[in-house]
Formats: structure tokens, sequence, C-alpha cells
């Protein structure tokens, strides 16, 4: 099973954290199969980067994201995207074509 979780970097009580999509039975700060952003909190401005495409991807085959890491993916915006994206799909499967009328002369 995949997991979209935080690996912690940095200094004593300095903390600097990886996304990243790892296995769920390794461990913490072990292997993982791809860094997909970062997050720092200790900046002002947010300190939060993530590459939307790629967490798009990896929500999209089934990766689950921890609590955390899913409270900053909707800071980032990359629930949003999903949401809109979904509700677009099934109001398109839903549209009714209006036949072709001829133009009036």
């Amino acid at each position: 099973m995949l997991a979209i979780r935080m690996t912690r970097h940095g200094a004593k009580k300095r903390p600097f954290f990886h996304i990243v999509v790892a296995d769920s039975r390794s461990p913490r700060d072990g292997r993982f199969i791809e860094n997909i952003g970062h997050y720092n909190p200790r900046v002002n401005d947010g300190g939060l980067h993530v590459d939307v495409a790629r967490a798009d991807y990896w929500l999209g085959v089934g990766a689950l994201p921890s609590d955390t890491v899913r409270s900053l993916l909707r800071r980032a915006g990359v629930v949003k995207l999903r949401h809109e994206r979904r509700v677009a799909a099934r109001r398109q499967a839903g549209a009714v074509p209006l036949p072709e009328q001829p133009a009036a002369e």
C-alpha cells in the first residue's frame, strides 16, 4: 500500500519536511519512491512547495495521504483541483446534447 507522508530533515528544533510517496511498511525517514514536495513550518510565508501534477498522479493511482499531508495538499490546491475535475466529468456525462437546428434565413 502506498502512502504520501512526510520525512523529517533539519537540525534539532529546526524541522524541515520532505513530502514523499513511500510504501507504508517502510520507516518514516527510510526508503521512498518519489519526493513530491517540501514543507518548512518555520518560514512565515508558509514554506510549502508541492508538485501538483505528481501529487495528483499518485492520488489517482491510490496512494493514501497522512492526515497532515492531506491538510498540506488542501492548502496547496491539489484537493480542490481533483474535486473540480471530478465534478466537471460528472456534469459532462450527464449533459444532453442539443439537436442541430438549421439557421433561420
